[in-house]
Order: C-alpha cells, then structure tokens, then sequence
C-alpha cells in the first residue's frame, strides 16, 4: 500500500475566508493520491467547516497556543499549507518544522493602492493565490468554484415564513466593520422599494441595525431573521433564495457556493483586492462608487468613515441595486 501524504491547512478566521479556502481543500484531497487532509481554525468557526467531507480532523484553536501546537506535533504532518501567512503561523510552522506552503498575502501592493492609489495590484482571486501553495503537488483548478456543505439539522421550513424557495431575496445587512456595510437608512430604502419576499439575515450585532432600518416603512414583504438562526441557517436561506443581497461579508462567499446570483455591494475596500464572489451565477454585479480619491481608505475596513462623509456608501444608488435585485 502506497504511503499516506499527510497534509495541514491553515486559515484561523474569518467566515468568508475559509470558505475561500475550500478549494484548495477540495483539490488537495481528490488529486493528490493517499492525501489525508487535516484543518486548524479558531474554534468559532467550526462550523463553517464541521460538515465537509474533504477534510479528514478539525483541529480548534481556543486561546492556548501551546496546547495547540502540542496536537498538532502528535500528528506528524508531511506538509502545512499556510492560507492564513500571518505572525501566528508563522509560529505555527515554526514550532512544527516542516515543510511548509504559504499563499502571497499581497500587502506591500494594497498598502500601496490604498496610500498612494499606485495601483499593482495582479489581476487574480484571492483562490488561485490560495491554489497556487499546491503548486508542488500538482493540483490543477477544477473550476468547480466553491464548497459549503450543510446538514439536515440546518434546514428551515420555509413555509413557516410563508417562503417558497427561490422566490425571495436574501439580504445579508451585516459586516464585520461598519465602512463595508450600508447606513441603515440606506438599507430601509432599498427595503421600501423592493416588492417581493425579502429575508433580512445577520447575527446578534445586526438586530439593532434591522430594527432601525425598518422604522417607518411597510415591512409586510420583510421576514426579520436577524440574530434569531445560527450561522448554518442563515446558509440555508442564502441557498433557497432567488438572489443574494450582500456586503463584500461571509454570507457573500457562502452565496458563491451555492452558485447564487449576487449583488454585492462594495464600500471602502474594493474588488481589485480579489474577493469578489467566486464563480458566481450568471446575472452577479457588483456594485459600487467609483471615481472616489479616498477609496480605498484601508485594505479591511473601519468602524466609522475617516473622512466622515462616508461618500462610497451614502452615495449609492438604491434604486440601481434595487433594479439588479429583480429575477
């Protein structure tokens, strides 16, 4: 029997960039012949990842480093394929002292885009950086975009919401910073204008948020899921709509994966930094404020606008997104 390859994929957070990640898991494990896949990731995230078949150990990261690094060396991997690349993998590897495959974070290009709008940034997704760590091994792209799997413990009766699949839009109103989201009279408006089901989806800290984006308009169309399904759930609404609302956020990712058509809307980061939907539906826009001095004003995002007129989301058009909404 021919020797197993044992391989490590690293990517500690966030949502939407493990599942950036699941290509490259997907590949490693079907093409490179006896591979047995394992994964790190903050415990937090676990179930972005609990229910893929590709991967062969979850491993969680929960604040002790070094208990961590003590599972991990038990393991003897062959290979680490570092898709995180920051100070705490750069640890990592070298507690473990293997062989190790680090993706091209491309700071020194956003850096410069966003101090100096010098603009070198190379015209590639963020997953064939990631694909490019497997180079060695000879993995090629399958082109099959994206994995998110879920159980049958995830799904939602959608009748309860008087929902039928696909014929509702799913608008994720969240992001982890508040200069990648819409104000939320903006969000209200575009509410206000669209006619069909919509399903307001976000964790705890967006209930707020969709609360006072419905003051004053008729929310009869509107089904408030916000801060009342887990993270799998809002995955399952994401996979039955019709079409997919978001921010550059997780559930974005999450929508890619399921092939949706999206409409993204884009604040203070931009597309070239290559995490745009991937391999999205046909009919996916992006839709954002272009010919802005000020933008990008950072590589992730703020909790307030540093200019403080906010112009690349208080100028957005809701009628334009409302119209890319229509199946």
């Amino acid at each position: 029997m021919s020797e197993k390859v044992k391989f490590l994929v690293v990517r500690f957070s966030s949502i939407g960039d493990i599942v950036l990640t699941s290509p490259v898991i997907r590949m490693l494990k079907k093409q490179v012949k006896n591979s047995v896949l394992h994964f790190v990731t903050k415990k937090a995230y676990y179930d972005v990842v609990k229910h893929n078949p590709y991967i062969d150990k979850i491993h969680l990261f929960d604040r002790d480093f070094s208990l961590l690094v003590e599972e991990l060396k038990d393991e003897y991997f062959d290979y680490v394929i570092d898709l995180h690349h920051n100070l705490r993998t750069y640890r990592l590897k070298n507690k473990l002292g293997i062989l190790a495959f680090s993706f091209d974070k491309i700071n020194w290009e956003k850096w410069l885009m966003v101090n100096f709008r010098k603009n070198i940034l190379p015209p590639m997704h963020i997953v064939d950086r990631y694909l490019n760590t497997t180079k060695a091994f000879d993995v090629q792209n399958d082109n099959l975009g994206l994995d998110y799997f879920l159980s049958k413990d995830d799904e939602i009766v959608l009748s309860d919401y008087q929902l039928e699949p696909n014929n509702y839009l799913a608008f994720a109103i969240g992001a982890t910073h508040a200069t990648k989201r819409l104000p939320n009279e903006k969000i209200g408006a575009i509410l206000s204008l669209i006619k069909q089901k919509v399903v307001l989806l976000g964790g705890p800290d967006d209930v707020e948020n969709a609360r006072q984006a419905m003051l004053g308009i008729d929310i009869s169309h509107i089904v408030n899921l916000c801060g009342r399904i887990k993270l799998n759930q809002s995955a399952y609404m994401v996979k039955n709509a019709a079409v997919v609302l978001t921010h550059d956020t997780g559930l974005m990712h999450i929508a890619a994966a399921f092939q949706k058509k999206i409409v993204s809307v884009w604040g203070n980061t931009i597309p070239a930094f290559g995490m745009t939907p991937y391999m999205s539906a046909d009919g996916s826009k992006i839709i954002e404020v272009n010919n802005l001095n000020c933008r990008p004003c950072t590589k992730i995002g703020f909790s307030a606008c540093p200019k403080r007129h906010f112009k690349c989301m208080n100028l957005q058009n809701e009628q334009i997104i409302v119209d890319a909404c229509k199946w």
